[in-house]
């Protein structure tokens, strides 16, 4: 097999699918529902993955769309809506919109995508004058529970910053601590990914993880322990480490993968989704409260997962 090391021979922490998201459940139980704006569910995916996070006691969710669309979806569903305040707009970008006002007027603390495209929840979200901005760069957080890897796995960012530079890099590291914090890790361990584990010029992502471990250093990220960069091998497996020569807290024992750009964290996610079954969470975090950021094609358990670690995170701003 010469250098190539293979999956089952690497640190076996396999654990049945779904572990992960059970633990981060319990420690739900003793929270509160979480006051929640559920943007434009008007299609049985969004809709019946708001209520299955009311039937868990996750989330208070406030409907937010056009009222017949939503009532006609819950009919055609059997779903049942009769203790659900249902905002009424005429569109998606109004739906956003309405959302994001009802969280800046106090009657939520979190918000849930429903049936409408990324980029208009977002640009409600963003707005300079009525949006959901704090002096921190918003960032998407996967929270993966991948069965072969024996803790959360959290991936960033994915979803928002496309080629981000070292200070929106270090707020993305930032959110991403804070995030491990809610789940109840006080000392998340960062892997800043690259290619190479080793500083090259010609790879402008290793620059910037040495950069970004030398910020922690000086306090300018703070509650997590950096390194980097690592490649994607060497952060996961202490095998693939030590056959490195990297002596590293982080190295084969990470908490947090960081990726250099939105594509290669995209694609790292989504291979272990589809090839390696790991079941996921997608939140944004840098918002004045946290937002369950889920795809069009997740199913209900990755809304649900969704709404535990938004659950958590809210919990978490409040102390």
């Amino acid at each position: 097999m010469g250098d190539i090391i293979l999956f089952e021979e690497q640190d076996n922490h396999n654990h049945a699918a779904g572990r992960v998201f059970e633990k981060l459940e319990a420690q739900t139980k003793d929270l509160p529902p979480t006051p929640t704006t559920v943007v434009h569910p008007c299609d049985e995916a969004s809709l019946k993955g708001a209520l299955l996070a009311r039937d868990k006691d996750l989330i208070a969710p406030i409907l937010v769309g056009p009222e017949e669309r939503i009532r006609t979806v819950a009919s055609e569903t059997g779903a049942d809506i009769s203790d659900c305040q249902i905002i009424d707009t005429p569109h998606s970008h109004a739906s956003a919109e309405k959302a994001v006002e009802l969280i800046r007027a106090g009657r939520a603390a979190a918000l849930m995508k429903g049936a409408l495209h990324t980029d208009e929840v977002m640009a409600a979200i963003v707005d300079k004058t009525h949006g959901l901005r704090t002096e921190r760069r918003m960032s998407h957080v996967f929270v993966l529970d991948v069965p072969r890897y024996a803790k959360p796995l959290l991936i960033t960012d994915a979803a928002i910053n496309i080629d981000p530079d070292l200070a929106v890099l270090a707020d993305i590291v930032q959110n991403s601590i804070d995030l491990s914090h809610s789940m109840g890790n006080e000392a998340p361990k960062v892997a800043i990914l690259s290619a190479v584990e080793t500083v090259n010029p010609k790879l402008p992502s290793t620059i910037e993880a040495a950069a970004l471990c030398k910020m922690a250093d000086r306090g300018q990220i703070k509650g997590g322990i950096l390194d980097g960069p690592l490649a994607f091998d060497n952060a996961i497996s202490k095998r693939a480490a030590a056959a490195k020569g990297i002596v590293s807290e982080v190295a084969g024992d990470a908490d947090i993968l960081v990726a250099p750009d939105l594509e290669a964290g995209n694609m790292m996610a989504k291979q272990l989704m589809y090839l390696a079954g790991a079941e996921s969470a997608g939140v944004v975090i840098g918002a004045r409260v946290p937002v369950m950021l889920t795809s069009r094609a997740d199913d209900e358990k990755s809304r649900l997962a969704s709404a535990m670690v938004a659950s958590l995170y809210a919990a978490w701003q409040m102390t």
